[in-house]
């Protein structure tokens, strides 16, 4: 790991435990297939599909949910180019934080990090919040038990505190048994509606798949009553974009990873696009399964006994029986609770990221001396989820239609808004800076992240415009209403600590997003201003 700081570079070796005043990740916890199992959890597939296709199916784009998810794998693929060949030079649990403090300077990078922070710590109390509402239902329905939601959030919380004090190797694990069977679910019912030819339509090729349905709302791609293009459209596309959040944790392992400049690109590539070929799949074989028309009619709730879930369950039960049906409804919950842990593990690694920079508390930024595990910051990280949750329960809220649905909107917020300015900071640190000649490419590190930041600054612009419909019942709470001035306020609070930082603390000022694994870090053979 190495610290820049002029162009003075502190030498270290691998393995975890403290050097040049730094408590290090432990490193080669995990290799490639456990990054892309983190990931892809984060992701989480089954939570994803079952969560967001409903509303984008009954609300967004109908039949032409597919489309939409076509447009957001090819956005997202064009973003993570220059995503992925910043990570080929630089390394750090801060991901966004470091990133953005090397191409567009340490103030824009201090208030991206506290906005990614935002995100990444109200993620895992908002999953906890649909994985308790998961749970619940199923056993009650299953085992006749009725407990209330906080039981259920809180056995949550403590299982996944104590698994994150040890190394990444044992999440890794866990994550990976329940990625592979989520996507086996997920993955044998879409086959199973292939290889019979799809539902009372067919297989419904040319409505799903047409790109030009991606822009239509209900009604213009197999649906009725829709907008053929506005509203529908709009939040159909943002809810398939949110489908994605939480891939770009693969920068976050770097540090404990084996190999991060081959583990880190490779990772995120792989977890884009096989993430996104398998929603298209998937997508696709739901809406034939179900049929255009009717897959609209039940995702809107306007077929009496059926909701969102049913859309997955009449064709698992249909072709592979009521067992299947059980078994989804377990790995929903299974699902849910590994993209909880996935989030945590997030949150912990940036936390720790800006403690052992000296900002917040330098006490996050310690690490287990055996494990190697960041475990003060992910104590922190669970005592925060924890209030969240109690929060929310006290209020006498839901923890689907209220703790879910407003944290989620919230994170997914501000995590939108740091991607596109990471996108900025390749072309800002190849090109504007000049860094890295031999790597700089004209589409690579200038067209695609350009492309990809405009893509997603339209993303949040889709949010901003919908956010009243994608909050549903919440949209009348206070927090709803208070959300842009959470996320604007958040910023705006970074760049005056980085300018207060800048003035009065210069020392901790130039340590800023500039902590990184030595063997990835950037030579620039010059000193870098401090004013930068």
């Amino acid at each position: 790991m190495a610290i820049q700081r002029g162009d003075a570079t502190g030498d270290v070796t691998a393995g975890a435990g403290r050097r040049d005043g730094v408590d290090r990740l432990k490193a080669d916890s995990v290799g490639l297939p456990g990054v892309v199992f983190m990931a892809v959890a984060t992701a989480a597939p089954i939570t994803a599909m079952t969560g967001n296709l409903p509303i984008v199916i009954g609300q967004g784009n109908g039949a032409g949910a597919p489309a939409a998810y076509v447009f957001a794998t090819l956005v997202l693929t064009v973003f993570s180019v220059g995503y992925v060949a910043m990570a080929r030079h630089i390394t750090a649990a801060g991901a966004f934080y470091g990133y953005i403090s090397h191409g567009l300077g340490r103030v824009v990078g201090m208030a991206s990090g506290l906005l990614a922070l935002l995100a990444y710590v109200v993620f895992e109390a908002a999953v906890l919040g649909f994985f308790a509402y998961a749970l619940r239902a199923l056993v009650a329905a299953q085992l006749g038990v009725v407990l209330p939601w906080g039981w259920y959030a809180g056995l949550g919380l403590l299982v996944i505190a104590v698994m994150a004090w040890f190394d990444l190797h044992l999440t890794a694990r866990v994550l990976g048994v329940a990625l592979v069977l989520e996507v086996a679910v997920l993955g044998a019912v879409s086959l199973a509606v292939l290889v019979t030819g799809g539902g009372p339509d067919g297989l419904v090729a040319g409505e799903a798949l047409d790109p030009l349905n991606a822009f239509r709302g209900v009604g213009g791609a197999g649906g009725d009553g829709g907008d053929g293009g506005g509203a529908g459209a709009g939040l159909g596309l943002f809810f398939a974009f949110c489908s994605w959040v939480g891939f770009e944790s693969t920068a976050m392992y770097g540090e404990e990873s084996r190999d991060p400049k081959r583990v880190v690109p490779r990772a995120t590539l792989i977890s884009v696009v096989g993430v996104g070929l398998f929603y298209v799949f998937v997508s696709w074989m739901i809406v034939s399964g179900n049929g255009a028309r009717h897959a609209v009619e039940v995702a809107r709730g306007a077929v009496p006994g059926k909701d969102g879930n049913s859309l997955f369950f009449d064709p698992l039960g249909a072709h592979l029986g009521g067992w299947a049906v059980t078994v989804f409804q377990w790995l929903v919950v299974s699902g849910s609770f590994a993209c909880a842990m996935a989030f945590h593990q997030c949150a912990a690694r940036y936390l720790y990221a800006i403690g052992r920079e000296g900002f917040v508390h330098p006490a996050l930024g310690r690490t287990h001396p055996r494990h190697g595990s960041p475990h003060v910051a992910s104590a922190a990280q669970s005592v925060v989820a924890a209030a969240l949750v109690a929060g929310f329960l006290l209020a006498g809220m839901d923890p689907y239609a209220h703790l879910y649905t407003l944290l989620a909107l919230l994170g997914t917020m501000a995590i939108l808004i740091v991607q596109t300015l990471c996108s900025f900071a390749v072309v800002g640190w190849f090109h504007v800076q000049g860094r890295h000649p031999g790597t700089r490419h004209w589409f690579r590190t200038l067209v695609a992240p350009l492309a990809g930041g405009v893509g997603m600054a339209g993303v949040v612009a889709l949010l901003v415009v919908h956010r009243d419909a994608a909050a549903g019942a919440a949209a009348g709470t206070l927090l709803f209403r208070l959300m842009p001035y959470l996320v604007t306020g958040t910023f705006l609070g970074g760049l005056g600590l980085a300018l207060w930082m800048r003035a009065r603390r210069p020392d901790r000022y130039a340590r800023m997003g500039r902590i990184v694994l030595e063997d990835a870090a950037e030579r620039s053979g010059e000193a870098e201003p401090v004013g930068a």
